[in-house]
């Protein structure tokens, strides 16, 4: 909505929730990244302080206090896109649309007519299927709501080894909680390199994280003191009990109530609207981004797709590289990504060259005793072309950015090396 009012175009954006910013500033990356820094300080006092010369006796924790850094960071940043709104001449319209013609929508009870909609409504938490054990924020938790909790649970069950499960994992973890991972597939972080995957959940096993692989929630129940799950598994408990279980297998488009079937435009099997090349859906004047269509479920993916559509809206040429899209998972050690993994390429019969470079061999990663890890290249074995970076070790989330650099420019190798 920014780029467009930026580029000329009058816009509103049509916003249902109080405050601006969607699922990743009120309740998704921001309060995560926030309550990741509060207890991953609380855990360096704890545990790394005295290796540096600085002597705390029993550290302790304020929760509360942490909860309140948090919402203080939320609220900040969701008021500072209502003042970029005023600054460049957007219209906030609050309330819930719904599509009435291909140029008309209706936002609770009001109608307006626009040339063109975005249609950029992000996602929600996704339930397991079949009933399982449903999302009530009591103690069958979304992301949302493990964020929310006022105590710190003894014994956490996650359900769903990905990003979210395991950096919401990693928070509990720090502050005192059993965390107990059950995961379907058999590997943790799908999507990220299987090298760093294992070596993530090898460091995540030293700080106390327990892993169940290859095992399914079949059923459970949850009381007002606690959680219980039944499980499937070839090496796996059949029951696993907990104070809290947070479901984080993944999250679903939201699209819920747009009216996009009386327009004829189509989704496919997992819910995402259909778009072409341009991110047009069937109806060429509607547009769909981020969340609501295939590909990562990123905010810096959406802003990007954003943006491409407010320059060809503009009459511009827009452009997106969803290759140099990066991806972090922000545990500790952090683990980032940029382009395509080792997998990848094995399915894709490209034939490469692989590099990699531990932190304990960097003089700096020694030195600030945050040597964890490793950088890994993978390049095109005729032209040196990089294919794809990953890195797991402190601060991956903005080295990456250097492998991002290079892929945008297609650099070799060498050039970064």
């Amino acid at each position: 909505a920014i780029k467009a009012a930026q580029l000329g175009l009058s816009t509103a954006c049509i916003e249902k929730r109080a405050t601006l910013g969607g699922t990743c500033l009120n309740v998704g990356c921001i309060p995560a990244k926030s309550l990741a820094n509060s207890t991953h300080k609380y855990a360096e006092a704890c545990k790394d302080f005295q290796k540096h010369g600085i002597i705390i006796e029993y550290p302790r924790f304020d929760l509360s206090q942490m909860m309140k850094a948090k919402q203080k960071a939320v609220d900040g940043l969701t008021k500072g896109i209502g003042s970029l709104f005023k600054k460049n001449k957007v219209t906030h319209v609050p309330g819930t649309a719904t599509f009435k013609g291909a140029n008309e929508i209706e936002v609770d009870g009001k109608k307006l007519t626009a040339k063109n909609f975005i249609i950029a409504t992000g996602s929600e938490p996704a339930n397991l299927p079949g009933g399982i054990l449903p999302i009530d924020e009591n103690r069958v938790l979304s992301s949302t709501g493990a964020m929310q909790l006022t105590e710190v649970p003894k014994k956490l069950l996650v359900i769903g080894g990905g990003v979210i499960g395991l950096e919401l994992g990693s928070v509990w973890s720090r502050l005192g909680s059993e965390v107990i991972f059950v995961e379907f597939f058999n590997r943790i972080a799908a999507g990220n390199d299987l090298e760093v995957a294992q070596a993530l959940q090898k460091i995540l096993e030293k700080q106390g994280m327990k892993f169940h692989l290859s095992t399914k929630v079949v059923g459970g129940e949850s009381t007002s003191n606690g959680v219980k799950l039944n499980l499937e598994g070839t090496n796996s408990p059949a029951t696993l009990e907990g104070d809290y279980a947070l479901v984080s297998v993944g999250r679903r488009p939201n699209t819920t109530g747009l009216n996009l079937e009386a327009l004829g435009i189509t989704k496919d099997k997992q819910g995402r609207i259909e778009v072409n090349d341009h991110l047009q859906t069937a109806v060429n004047n509607i547009y769909a981004i981020g969340d609501v269509i295939k590909g990562p479920m990123l905010a810096h993916k959406a802003e990007e797709e954003g943006i491409f559509v407010a320059e060809n809206l503009a009459g511009g040429k827009g452009h997106i590289n969803y290759e140099a899209i990066p991806g972090v998972i922000y545990t500790h050690p952090e683990v980032a990504m940029v382009g395509k993994t080792e997998e990848n390429l094995k399915e894709m019969n490209i034939e490469y060259n692989k590099g990699t470079f531990p932190f304990m061999a960097n003089s700096r990663a020694r030195a600030n005793n945050e040597a964890e890890g490793f950088v890994k290249v993978l390049a095109d074995k005729k032209t040196d072309r990089i294919l794809g970076i990953h890195i797991i070790g402190p601060t991956a989330g903005e080295l990456i950015m250097e492998g991002v650099v290079g892929m945008e420019y297609k650099a070799a190798s060498e050039d970064l090396a």
